[in-house]
């Protein structure tokens, strides 16, 4: 393959997922601007903030990371028509390691921004608000990553070009809708 075509395939698989991220990005602002209420109400929530989203990226990226090397390696087929144990158990490994990471995030939010003698909501309400996020997001991210893996291997794209851009977007869209859902809820309670 010459290095034109090389350079196409590449471009012709990363710019819809680069454009989409773009647009999703802007999404998150938005959810993220209309949060004002939210951040009043819930003192540290807005330093959370960083540290899931970054934990979406990085705990997702990861699945679909292994996701995509599976099928690679002909360890797992692109189909949910048939249980695989081992898409199951990366699942599930990554709804725990979000999980930890997201209950870590809420209690160091704590932890720093009293140390600081800044203003926190107590630290069971940061995790109410985490974990219910946390899983919200979770399960969401999983059926994209695991579908977008699939159907970008299904039809012949490296899956690897993906994930990134991909991950990043939806983790950031449903990161900070869900984070925003579960503020409310925990400041209905």
């Amino acid at each position: 393959m010459s290095v034109r075509a090389v350079a196409i395939v590449a471009y012709r698989e990363g710019v819809s997922a680069l454009a989409a991220s773009m647009v999703g990005g802007l999404i998150a602002g938005v959810v993220l601007g209309g949060m004002r209420a939210e951040f009043r109400e819930i003192p540290g929530l807005l330093v959370l903030v960083p540290a899931l989203l970054a934990t979406r990226g990085n705990v997702y990226g990861s699945l679909g990371a292994r996701v995509a090397t599976a099928l690679h390696q002909g360890l797992i087929v692109p189909s949910l028509r048939q249980r695989d144990e081992r898409l199951v158990s990366a699942i599930a490994a990554a709804i725990a390691n979000g999980l930890i990471a997201s209950a870590f995030a809420a209690v160091a939010t704590f932890a720093f921004l009293t140390v600081l003698s800044q203003q926190t909501a107590p630290v069971v309400t940061l995790l109410a608000v985490a974990i219910l996020a946390g899983i919200l997001s979770g399960l969401t991210l999983s059926i994209i990553v695991v579908g977008v893996v699939f159907a970008g291997y299904r039809r012949g794209y490296n899956p690897d070009t993906l994930v990134g851009p991909i991950v990043t977007t939806t983790g950031d869209v449903f990161g900070m809708s869900f984070l925003f859902l579960a503020a409310k809820v925990v400041l209905a309670l």
